[in-house]
């Protein structure tokens, strides 16, 4: 089966702390890049892929329910989630409730120096390493080609599936870094990765000051 399945992962929305990114807008882009799947992984909440993922598929989009989840060794995603999973927890507790959920487990970013603050620890990556499904080999907000060369470096030391996650939270972001495949079934996953094709891009320049703009607007909004 040919790899036509336009795919994109790590995806932000308004429902994680640092996006603005609305539903209407990610559809309208999911339409104008040609996407037919997309892995919402909000910040430690889950019920924003929740509630679009019927919506978007109505419309021919699939939508992968995740939540990256702020674990106290770092930022771990779960893919195929039904319930939200609690930030704060270890990454051996984290990755037990996602495996107890029939999610996959997804290691987003393995090094990246300017988040250092998020990014899962070195020795806690070891330590869940058997439990691991895929690693990003490459994220779209990496600042430095150095990163990148690392991240799949990481995958390779662990023998592990990779991917490339966009790490999106604009709608300038959406379309730039995308992988083919053949299936996005839970099950066939792991092995449509295997054989996937990629379009890695660089970091645009204005996606971090993006984020920060929309830390600053949120806070506002609370108050």
């Amino acid at each position: 089966m040919a790899n036509t399945i336009k795919t994109e992962f790590h995806i932000h929305t308004k429902y994680s702390s640092d996006s603005l990114l609305s539903e209407s807008v990610l559809l309208l882009m999911c339409r104008l890049k040609k996407l037919r799947c997309i892995a919402i992984t909000d910040h430690n909440e889950l019920k924003g892929a929740l509630k679009i993922r019927d919506d978007f598929q109505k419309r021919g989009i699939t939508v992968i329910p995740g939540e990256e989840v702020f674990s106290a060794d770092g930022e771990i995603i779960g893919l195929f989630l039904k319930n939200r999973i609690a930030p704060g927890m270890s990454a051996e507790e984290t990755v037990q409730e996602i495996k107890k959920q029939g999610g996959l487990v997804y290691i987003p970013h393995p090094y990246d120096e300017k988040r250092y603050k998020t990014v899962i620890k070195a020795d806690a990556l070891s330590r869940i390493a058997d439990e691991v499904d895929f690693i990003e080999c490459h994220n779209g907000r990496n600042i430095s080609a150095e990163f990148s060369r690392r991240q799949n470096d990481i995958a390779e030391k662990y023998g592990k599936i990779k991917a490339v996650g966009s790490d999106a939270h604009t709608f300038f972001e959406i379309g730039r870094n995308t992988v083919y495949l053949s299936s996005v079934k839970k099950e066939e996953l792991r092995d449509a990765l295997k054989n996937a094709d990629f379009t890695k891009k660089k970091c645009l320049w204005l996606s971090h000051k993006a984020t920060i703009l929309a830390k600053i607007i949120k806070r506002l909004r609370r108050k």
